[in-house]
């Protein structure tokens, strides 16, 4: 039997996924906007064949492709009567691509629905995620990642949803700037989910390397347990912060990118920190996880040796390497 994540943690750093929706988006199989994702159900080639690339790249974890596939979400795009069909395939689908290679995450995230003080909207996003997590369940997790809430309210209560399964949990939080929406800095909302019983707290999504960083600094040191970051592969500004406030959300951020190097860089800085779970958000795709894989040592640098002749160069890296050495 393989190793549980936590029993992994406990080894060493522990190399997440990347983004699947808007690589799933560029490539035509999910709509911009409500994000939802259908594809599990209507092209589940194209997602497995992700999960497949993630994994190729290094990836150690697997998450279902389920953020947003909730009843809530899907009935705006007219699949309300497919929760369970669209929650149990994303299950199957990364099982069958990590082929015990890979541990596999469930998956459930914000909702939307969250107000703070109020009970019964706690009560609706509780239900939203007991059924997500039922359907799940049915075929089977290693774990269960909740991921992206702007409120530490509403992370509790997935949290909570969560235990209730006895299978270890995750719970990140997004940041539009130095606090959640309900007040608290990272490592007041990392000792809170902490105390409630998270086995890995940390942050996802919203911000890029160099805006996440600080943020999983004080989480680092604000807790002992496990600590996760998870950042974009979009470059924010001052003046957008996180990525979803730049003009280029959600369909054309194409400009913003950032590059591998960049995001192997923060692996290795985070690694150095003591952050025990890495991966990527949404932009980071099969070559950020491969150079990431790199940087905290679980791949080597080149994947197979090759003779390079300057003097007679028989492609381009070795006709132009002068040129840029210059």
């Amino acid at each position: 039997m393989s190793m549980s994540i936590l029993e992994r943690l406990a080894e060493g750093v522990v190399l997440g996924d990347g983004g699947y929706l808007l690589a799933l988006e560029s490539r035509g199989y999910v709509q911009a906007g409500p994000f939802t994702p259908e594809v599990t159900i209507e092209h589940p080639n194209a997602l497995r064949a992700l999960h497949e690339e993630f994994l190729h790249a290094g990836s150690e974890v697997l998450q279902v492709l389920t953020f947003y596939a909730s009843e809530n979400k899907l009935a705006q795009i007219g699949y309300a009567g497919k929760l369970g069909e669209i929650n149990r395939a994303a299950v199957r689908i990364a099982r069958e691509a990590a082929g015990g290679e890979a541990l596999v995450a469930g998956n459930v995230c914000l909702t939307w629905k969250y107000r703070e003080g109020d009970a019964a909207a706690a009560d609706a996003c509780r239900r939203l995620f007991d059924a997500q997590i039922g359907y799940q369940m049915e075929v089977g997790v290693d774990f269960f990642v909740g991921e992206t809430f702007l409120w530490v309210g509403e992370a509790l209560v997935t949290l909570d949803c969560i235990r209730k399964t006895g299978l270890p949990g995750m719970v990140t939080l997004a940041f539009e700037g130095p606090q959640t929406r309900d007040g608290n800095t990272p490592g007041e909302a990392a000792r809170m989910l902490e105390d409630a019983g998270a086995d890995i707290v940390g942050v996802n999504c919203w911000q890029d390397p160099t805006y996440m960083f600080p943020v999983v600094e004080e989480m680092r040191e604000a807790v002992d347990c496990y600590v996760a970051a998870q950042p974009v592969a979009y470059r924010c500004t001052p003046e957008a912060p996180f990525f979803t406030r730049s003009k280029g959300f959600p369909d054309r951020l194409d400009p913003y990118r950032i590059t591998r190097y960049e995001m192997g860089d923060f692996a290795r800085r985070a690694l150095d920190l003591g952050v025990n779970f890495i991966g990527g958000c949404c932009g980071c795709e099969g070559a950020y996880i491969r150079q990431m894989a790199r940087a905290v040592g679980k791949m080597p640098v080149e994947e197979r040796e090759w003779e390079i002749d300057y003097e007679q160069p028989q492609s381009a890296t070795e006709a132009y390497e002068s040129l840029r050495a210059g």
